[in-house]
């Protein structure tokens, strides 16, 4: 008898494992997607990792504590730990803070979307997400404008009288008419 329970224990958690592998896998995915996309309107590389580990790490930690019932207070407390990181930091310029969003989003989904939808529903929803994404950039893309950031020393330019002097010099210096 104590076998049997012993076995049918065992049974429900290979489900359960499978289940975590297959979602996680379409969470990989999805992040992958997420950043494929992110990598085609800019170039800042730095980025790459933090998407993927924060998109493992709620992942994970939103699908492991699916089923514990989390109190107001502790929700707050997590809030105010990420803000608290949020000010610390280096300023995120806000499409990349958006993407961290789209893959914290993307994740949470993941992890959560098991009693609502389907792993069809659930490929479904991630084409959406990605798709609707893909094409805010493509439309909005063709709309913005690059900035280029230098620092200049040559401080005598600086100044009214000398403008025409320093639009020369920073032609010169960067190429850009």
């Amino acid at each position: 008898m104590e076998l049997l329970n012993i076995m049918g224990s065992f049974s429900e958690q290979m489900a359960e494992f499978w289940n975590l592998l297959i979602r996680f896998g379409f969470n990989a995915v999805a992040t992958t997607f997420v950043v494929i996309l992110y990598s085609r309107i800019s170039k800042r590389k730095e980025f790459y990792f933090s998407y993927f580990a924060i998109s493992i790490a709620v992942f994970l930690l939103v699908f492991l504590l699916e089923s514990v019932t989390l109190e107001l207070g502790f929700a707050l407390g997590l809030f105010a730990i990420f803000g608290i990181i949020r000010y610390r930091t280096d300023a995120i310029p806000p499409k990349e803070m958006t993407y961290l969003f789209v893959i914290i989003a993307v994740s949470v989904i993941n992890a959560l979307s098991e009693d609502h939808v389907g792993y069809f529903g659930l490929t479904l929803v991630n084409v959406l997400l990605i798709g609707t994404l893909g094409a805010l950039e493509k439309v909005l893309l063709m709309r913005q404008e690059d900035s280029l950031q230098v620092i200049y020393e040559n401080i005598e330019n600086v100044h009214k009288d000398k403008e025409e002097e320093l639009i020369k010099d920073l032609e010169n210096r960067t190429g850009i008419k």
